[in-house]
């Protein structure tokens, strides 16, 4: 069997190196991959563009590659499942009109209002003195998104009234994300603990992955604006057995069922990013429609059963035979950035230490290869991930190692778990 995982980054390694422990997997093709994924068993890098449909198709039929996977969002939401789908080959992932569950955060909102899933308080606006309006005597601290794919930076939570006006003039005129930004959503700041809760889904059933937490800003103690994430770990344990079954019976569910009620059954990963409050009930704040990142990292770790045969189970709409297993144990995942990450940061620098980690694994992100020697390319550029028989002990694992890995300028909070650590203690 051959498999093709299409993207880049940490996720990707992640997803190919999970696909690549099957039994039946001969080989798997990342495009274009990184310099990790170049460097793994069964793994073969390829030099396509994530938004070349036409060359992945050809290559798919080519190469007979039996089941493609779509790491990032782009691509979902400009229809390549859809592209595969009437070229006859096996793709895993949301159609386009079902990607908009990412795609518009507008749309979103419309849907889960429409199917009474629970959301906050929120507004859509495309003009500028219309959203000013609208947060004049709204409380504080506010949160403004714009509505398209902004590589997870699109979003700024307002603490202060001159902050929010700026905000909204700078990404409605001022073009801070480009055409994301044309449109806005303006949403009330919820209270509580965030979560990761992704399940795959064939557009009937679904099967649920272990909980995560991600975490988004570049600095310790939740500082700084918000990254791509800088870090998770799973499980996270404010997703107890009872917020499980109402995460399940008042999100998946519901927007599972709308999807096909809508006429676009939704099958591939459906990521539900989650404010959950001190009942343990469970809000919204965002969909996607693939994978996260750097959640993969920690549950691909964890993950025992064999992921292109689900993926295929799903394609069939046959996920209700299957089940899913995973390793009892912790897994804590941190981000080595580069220096001024997420604004302008560096690359080409040469990363030292690599083959001094002993214990756990390396998915590489933002890197290259130069000359014989890894360099980093992108703003994340590894995520070094270890198991634990807790978060405290994966999460001091995972810092050890990653003390022997140096290049110029990295960056990497020195904090991720901390909640988790906490309850622990």
């Amino acid at each position: 069997m051959k498999v093709m995982v299409t993207g880049s980054g940490g996720r990707e390694h992640a997803l190919a190196w999970r696909a690549a422990q099957s039994a039946a997997v001969e080989s798997v093709y990342v495009a274009p991959g990184n310099a990790g994924t170049a460097r793994e068993e069964k793994l073969i890098n390829v030099d396509m563009d994530v938004m070349n449909f036409d060359a992945q198709i050809q290559f798919a039929r080519d190469n007979r590659v039996d089941l493609t996977i779509i790491g990032p969002e782009a691509p979902l939401v400009a229809g390549v499942v859809d592209r595969f789908k009437e070229a006859g080959l096996a793709c895993f992932g949301p159609n386009r009109y079902a990607a908009q569950l990412e795609g518009s955060k507008a749309f979103t909102k419309l849907f889960l209002e429409k199917y009474q899933v629970p959301v906050g308080e929120y507004a859509n606006f495309e003009c500028v003195e219309d959203a000013l309006a609208y947060i004049a005597d709204k409380p504080l601290p506010i949160v403004i998104k714009a509505d398209g794919l902004a590589a997870g930076k699109g979003v700024v939570i307002a603490r202060d009234r001159g902050e929010a006006e700026s905000t909204v003039r700078d990404m409605l005129s001022g073009n801070a994300f480009g055409e994301a930004g044309s449109r806005i959503v303006i949403e009330e700041y919820l209270v509580g603990e965030e979560a990761s809760f992704i399940v795959m889904a064939d557009g009937n059933t679904f099967l649920a992955l272990p909980s995560s937490q991600d975490h988004k800003t570049v600095y310790d103690n939740d500082k700084g604006p918000n990254t791509g994430g800088m870090g998770a770990y799973s499980p996270a344990p404010v997703v107890t057995p009872e917020t499980h079954k109402k995460i399940v019976e008042r999100i998946i569910k519901p927007t599972l069922a709308g999807m096909k009620a809508e006429g676009h059954p939704y099958t591939g990963f459906l990521y539900a990013g989650l404010m959950i409050d001190d009942k343990g009930d469970p809000r919204v704040f965002e969909f996607n429609s693939r994978f996260g990142d750097p959640e993969a990292q920690p549950i691909m770790m964890r993950m025992q059963s064999d992921l292109p045969a689900l993926c295929l189970a799903a394609l069939d709409q046959k996920l209700d035979k299957q089940t899913i297993s995973f390793d009892k144990r912790a897994a804590v995942t941190v981000v080595m950035s580069a220096g001024g990450y997420p604004e302008a940061y560096d690359k080409g620098d040469e990363i030292h230490g690599l083959d001094e980690v002993t214990e756990g694994k390396v998915f590489h992100a933002g890197t290259r290869e130069s000359d014989g020697v890894i360099v980093t390319s992108g703003g994340r550029v590894l995520s070094v991930t270890c198991l634990g028989d807790s978060v405290s002990e994966a999460r001091e694992k995972t810092y050890k190692m990653i003390g022997r890995i140096s290049f110029r300028s990295a960056h990497y909070r020195n904090d991720i778990g901390y909640r988790a650590v906490a309850r622990e203690s």
